[in-house]
């Protein structure tokens, strides 16, 4: 029955990327940065956010809030970054306010708070670093190689850490990882970021620099899959949810992004 189980989750998975995989490469290819590309950051974030604010059982009133002011933030953020300082802080005053007045008791204002303000900055900011990505001169490019190589790295890890893997990697928080799923994971990195090189033709950037940029995004998106995994286990749940058939939530296909998309943006700016 488990393995019954397992098949039918995996089909399930290659199925809905088929599906969505040919939309997402032509909503990128085809739109316009703005304000096709800042409205999906935005939709995802919201998403992601409420699922993490559900799974440390934050009060709805108060979830709504959060993702108001988190969707406000990564809208500000990318629109007008000098003021970034400033809507972080009016979004964080925001939200101590609303939990102020909103709740009769201050017990439990830090469990509550706490989420809200994590979820606010690990999703709506990081996730807001794609968008500066996206503002550069091989923006597209970058998008590409971003997603392709963190969903490459995630397709390495599953499978070698699956069919290969013997030694734990960090068995507190995800017991199922294992190291030659951390290798399988560095080796789809390389291998979308160099697939996205072929396709595209990108100045500046050699096969073997690219190589350096797909392991750096393989790597990174092990430790976005970690981190979520610590507050999953943290929450005691098994998915952030389960809205995406086979993949689990949206923050489940974000947590590699969230980490290596603002990883790639300094490599970027940087060198």
């Amino acid at each position: 029955m488990e393995k019954e189980n397992k098949n039918s989750s995996l089909i399930k998975r290659h199925v809905v990327a088929v599906l969505i995989l040919p939309l997402f490469i032509a909503y990128i290819y085809y739109l316009p940065p703005f304000p096709y590309f800042l409205a999906l950051l935005i939709v995802a974030s919201a998403a992601a956010m409420w699922e993490f604010f559900v799974m440390y059982k934050v009060p709805a009133s108060l979830s709504v809030i959060g993702v108001l002011m988190g969707s406000l933030l990564i809208y500000f953020s990318c629109r007008y970054p000098e003021f970034l300082l400033s809507t972080i802080f009016i979004s964080l005053f925001i939200l101590l306010l609303s939990r102020l007045f909103l709740a009769a008791s201050p017990s439990g204002a830090l469990k509550e708070t706490g989420p809200l303000g994590v979820g606010l900055l690990y999703v709506g900011l990081f996730l807001s670093f794609q968008w500066f990505l996206r503002a550069e001169s091989l923006g597209m490019e970058y998008i590409f190689l971003l997603y392709t190589a963190v969903w490459l790295a995630d397709g390495g890890a599953f499978y070698i850490g699956t069919y290969m893997g013997k030694n734990k990697l960090y068995p507190s928080i995800s017991p199922n990882k294992t190291w030659e799923g951390a290798f399988g994971s560095l080796l789809g990195g390389v291998l979308g970021a160099v697939i996205i090189r072929s396709i595209f033709d990108m100045p500046g950037i050699s096969f073997g620099g690219v190589a350096v940029i797909g392991a750096a995004m393989g790597v990174t998106a092990l430790l976005g899959d970690l981190i979520e995994s610590m507050f999953k286990r943290d929450a005691g749940v098994k998915d952030s949810s389960v809205i995406i058939p086979g993949h689990g939530g949206v923050l489940d296909k974000l947590d590699g992004p969230l980490v290596a998309g603002p990883v790639l943006y300094l490599i970027v700016r940087c060198f």
